[in-house]
């Protein structure tokens, strides 16, 4: 259940981000990259949070979804290719793909969607922030 819930203030965070962003280009459906170690596509607690509060999925926001399906070595590739296709968030789901997500990029904000309180590893951080 607090996974769920903290999907949901990820969310929450992450379209307010996205927001101030959309304010500047109106008519621009934002687009977030999602990495994770597998599956088909972001979590749908995640995806509920963004409907709760009015985002559909193409039809006010985008998903860009990469998996490493098992093989972490990838996700520094996959973090790249987020990074070139210009999305304006990357959402991380556990500390490999959001240590590759910070080490791809220092202007795209992005939320590691699993691991929000772990220290250590250079990956603890307040929900959702830019890499400075």
């Amino acid at each position: 259940m607090s996974r769920r819930i903290y999907l949901w203030l990820l969310a929450t965070i992450l379209l307010a981000t996205v927001a101030v962003a959309e304010a500047q280009q109106q008519g621009k459906i934002p687009w977030i990259g999602y990495l994770a170690a597998a599956g088909s596509g972001p979590a749908e607690a995640f995806v509920q949070g963004l409907r709760d509060l009015g985002y559909i999925e193409g039809k006010n926001v985008a998903f860009v979804f990469r998996t490493n399906e098992g093989r972490t070595e990838r996700n520094a590739d996959l973090a790249a290719e987020l990074v070139r296709l210009k999305v304006d968030m990357i959402v991380a789901d556990g500390t490999n793909a959001s240590l590759a997500a910070k080490n791809a990029t220092s202007t795209i904000p992005d939320c590691d969607g699993e691991h929000h309180r772990s220290g250590g590893n250079g990956t603890r951080r307040q929900l959702c922030s830019a890499w400075r």
